[in-house]
């Protein structure tokens, strides 16, 4: 008896992991798929004909790493998004407590008007924005960049944080004021650590939005030195060799891997924010 049910175990194990196998594979198709683009050579790319065993190439690695300033854009794509996230969890943080701790008149009107700036369509402030940073002396630099994309997951990072300061109990900040602690001591010693996983999940989803953004990169990096790897992929799009599709896809790739690397890293936090509470009105 006790045979048969760890050879019942054994099978479900099996099939678990059968199943999770399948899914991880179906979900990395497309990643895998771009990467064999990029390896291979561009006239086998663009051929009409089908090719059942393709060939191996390195044109594209060679020519994004040798013709293109792919290093550069590669640490400007770092440096903007990373101090993004970093401006808006500074932001979002003491907003997020004061919404979810505070009771004043209008706070659920600003909180509210804080998430309807994400609903707003970016086009609409592309030209004000364009003539305000040129105003500053900021166009074509990461500064503007980190502002611009902080300016544009800030309302959205705040709402989230928010969600997960409302599920802390607030006896513990209770016990908290009557041992002395003040509402920054409050803040740093008991809210942010027990929000952490809600923290990564806001600061993850944060760079990915700042890893997509396109039109305000182009709007404000007007020349190599600020672009990044979103603005590298349109250089790939036209001139006299026309679409070079071998190159767009390892570029891609190359976009792909370090946010892959940053979830695999903490997806501990990354589970259990996910998990952790819905967002709440």
């Amino acid at each position: 008896m006790a045979s048969q049910r760890k050879k019942s175990k054994g099978e479900n194990l099996a099939l678990r992991y059968l199943i999770l196998g399948g899914w991880a594979l179906f979900c990395l198709a497309p990643v895998l798929w771009f990467l064999s683009i990029g390896l291979r050579p561009r006239t086998e790319i663009i051929t009409p004909q089908p090719i059942y065993f393709p060939s191996f190439s390195l044109d594209a690695w060679h020519m994004i790493w040798s013709d293109w300033p792919m290093g550069q854009y590669l640490r400007n794509s770092v440096a903007a998004i990373i101090g993004s996230v970093i401006i808006d969890l500074v932001l979002a943080i003491p907003a997020a407590y004061s919404l979810s701790r505070f009771t004043y008149k209008g706070r659920e009107d600003i909180g509210f008007y804080i998430l309807s700036t994400r609903m707003m369509a970016p086009a609409i402030v592309a030209v004000p924005i364009f003539f305000l940073f040129r105003n500053l002396g900021l166009l074509d630099t990461i500064w503007a960049l980190m502002l611009i994309y902080a300016a544009i997951n800030l309302s959205f990072v705040t709402w989230i944080i928010r969600s997960y300061m409302l599920d802390i109990p607030k006896e513990l900040e209770d016990a908290a004021k009557t041992d002395g602690a003040g509402e920054l001591r409050i803040l740093w010693e008991i809210i942010i650590p027990a929000i952490l996983p809600g923290i990564i999940t806001a600061s993850v989803i944060a760079m990915i939005f700042a890893i997509n953004e396109f039109l305000f990169t182009l709007l404000i990096a007007s020349t190599p030195d600020a672009y990044t790897m979103s603005v590298a992929l349109s250089n790939f799009t036209g001139g006299s060799d026309g679409v070079i599709y071998n190159a767009i896809a390892l570029v891609a790739f190359l976009a792909f891997v370090p946010v892959f690397l940053v979830v695999v890293a903490i997806q501990k936090h990354l589970s259990r924010g996910l998990t952790m509470g819905a967002v709440k009105g």
